[in-house]
Formats: C-alpha cells, sequence, structure tokens
C-alpha cells in the first residue's frame, strides 16, 4: 500500500532557488552535487519571516549521536518526488530545487560526499529502493507502521500538523471541541483529518469537500466559518495570492500520531544501517549548526506551527 502525500500547494509563491556554494553537473536524468562549504538558500516573495518564529526541532543536544564510520560510504544517490512543492519540484532551470533537496544538498556538505538526486513519480519511489535505484528517499514520506515494515528511517525532520483557519476577523488563540459546537466546519472528505473532526469535535457541523480549491473556496466564500487541514499546505495558501490575504491560522497546531502520523524522515533500505546513521548524524549536526534553522525560515515565512 502506498503511503498517501497529499498535494496541496496551490496558489502559493513557490520559493526561488538561490545560487549556494554547490556545483551541479546533470547526469543523465540525475543532478549531481558535492559537499562544499556553500549553502543553497530559497526565497519567497513575501517579506522575511520574523526572528521570533517558533522553529520545531527533533534533536536533543543531551543524546549527541556519535560519528558513524563514513568509510563505507562513496555515494549517497537520494531520490524525491517530481511534484510537491515547495518540498520538491522541478525549478525554473530544470533542476530538482525545493526544501527536501536543499536539504539533502546540507548532508552531503556535511558528510562530505558526492550525491545525485533523481526526481521519480511518486509511487515508483518505494519499488525504485527495493530493486537498488538509489539509495534513500527525500520526499516528505510520512512514517508509519505499514512503511516501517518495508523501508528503515532517518530520525525525523519536520512533522505535518494538522491546524484550523478561519477569516481573519474570526480568527482565536484557542479552539476547543465546545468552541466549535454548532459552526460549519469544512474538511477534505475521507482525508485523516475528517476522521479526526468527527473523533473529537462532535458537535461541529462538518461539510465536506472533494479537494483543496473548493475547501478553500468555501471558507473565503463563507460557506463555513473554519476549514481544517494540513498546516504546511494551509500556510503556504494563507502567505500565497490565491487566499487574498482573507485568511489566518484559528488556534494551534494538532499532533495526535494515530491520525496525522509520526513524522517525515529519510527512508533508506531496510538493513542499511550505514546509511541510516550516517543520515542522523548529518541531520544532528546541521541542527546543530543553526543550518536546519536558515533552512526551514527560508521556506517557511508563515509558521505552520
Amino acid at each position: 500500500m502506498q503511503p498517501q502525500i497529499e498535494k496541496r500547494f496551490n496558489g502559493f509563491m513557490v520559493p526561488r532557488i538561490l545560487g549556494g556554494g554547490i556545483a551541479f553537473a546533470l547526469l543523465g536524468g540525475l543532478i549531481g552535487f558535492v559537499g562544499s562549504t556553500g549553502t543553497a538558500h530559497a526565497q519567497t516573495t513575501s517579506a522575511s519571516p520574523a526572528v521570533t518564529q517558533a522553529v520545531p526541532g527533533f534533536w536533543d543536544p543531551r543524546r549527541r549521536p556519535d560519528r558513524p564510520d563514513l568509510s563505507r560510504l562513496t555515494v549517497i544517490r537520494f531520490m524525491t518526488e517530481t511534484d510537491y512543492p515547495p518540498f520538491n519540484f522541478t525549478g525554473p532551470d530544470g533542476n530538482p530545487a525545493g526544501f527536501n533537496v536543499d536539504l539533502a544538498r546540507l548532508i552531503c556538505d556535511e558528510i562530505k560526499i558526492t550525491c545525485t538526486i533523481q526526481m521519480r513519480r511518486f509511487d515508483t519511489l518505494l519499488d525504485a529502493i527495493a530493486s537498488n535505484r538509489g539509495d534513500a528517499i527525500i520526499a516528505s514520506l510520512s512514517v508509519t507502521p505499514d512503511l516501517r515494515k518495508r523501508v528503515d528511517f532517518s530520525d525525523l525532520y519536520y512533522r505535518t500538523p494538522a491546524r484550523f483557519v478561519a477569516k481573519r476577523d474570526a480568527v482565536s488563540a484557542e479552539v476547543r471541541p465546545e468552541t466549535l459546537d454548532g459552526k460549519k466546519v469544512g474538511v477534505i472528505a475521507g482525508s485523516s483529518h475528517e476522521a479526526y473532526l468527527k473523533a473529537m469535535f462532535t458537535g461541529a457541523e462538518l461539510h465536506p469537500y472533494p479537494n483543496d480549491e473548493a475547501l478553500r473556496q468555501a471558507l473565503k466564500q463563507g460557506e463555513v466559518e473554519l476549514i481544517f487541514g494540513d498546516a504546511i499546505s494551509l500556510a503556504f495558501w494563507i502567505n500565497g495570492t490565491d487566499s487574498e490575504n482573507c485568511c489566518a491560522f484559528s488556534g494551534g497546531p494538532f499532533i495526535e500520531s494515530r491520525y496525522f502520523g509520526e513524522g517525515v524522515g529519510i527512508a533508506v533500505k531496510k538493513g542499511n544501517d550505514v546509511l541510516r546513521q550516517a543520515l542522523n548524524w548529518a541531520l544532528f549536526r546541521i541542527w546543530e549548526k543553526g543550518r536546519y534553522t536558515d533552512l526551514w525560515l527560508r521556506y517557511f515565512s508563515v509558521n505552520p506551527f
């Protein structure tokens, strides 16, 4: 069973990838890059994020991983999806771009190893790693018990919380089940977000919609009072042109793993502990040096958390 990653990023400003200190070469459909001291940056067309914005952290400074033996690693063949902006997408120059791609660059820079990154259809990624056509999937894969049976994962590097969005003149600091009794709430039909609302917000009047465009239009046009969904995609919609500055987050994030997953990690072939440990070490070092924070703030000017 393929994991469900929904493409919900219509109508926002896709970050522009600016040149850093990493050289690229097109290699038969692959992009090759070698770790360097430079950092590739991404910018949105919105104003710079406030320095007080919170950045999610998944690493404990008291549990610093030991540097693994990297001598057996000669190259990392990353794979990502073709169309899941802003995490991975084809840039204006035809090369892979996005948050995941930039994070892969930072990992290779930290390990000081040559890497390639190949873009594939999402539904082919797991088969590709099983058949040794790549080493690591960095494509916003949510860690689930079913997927753990097929691949091993690095440590988490972000989560996808759920949040409510309302018109700007109707936002609340806190949203609780009793505050939504009788309220009209829009949600994607058949989604985990709908299941969560049915279980936890039993007094709300749910209005299911077939896709994000219909859901968001319903809020803009006043058919519903709030919508509920993936906070990261909603953050980009709020900050993008299609929202027309209509709306904002209402209340805080919901992160129940039973409904919204454990988080997102980098997938490697079952039993590839050498690569998995190298990725964990590199992710910690990137966070410790502040490079993860820099990358996050450049992409997420509206904080989904």
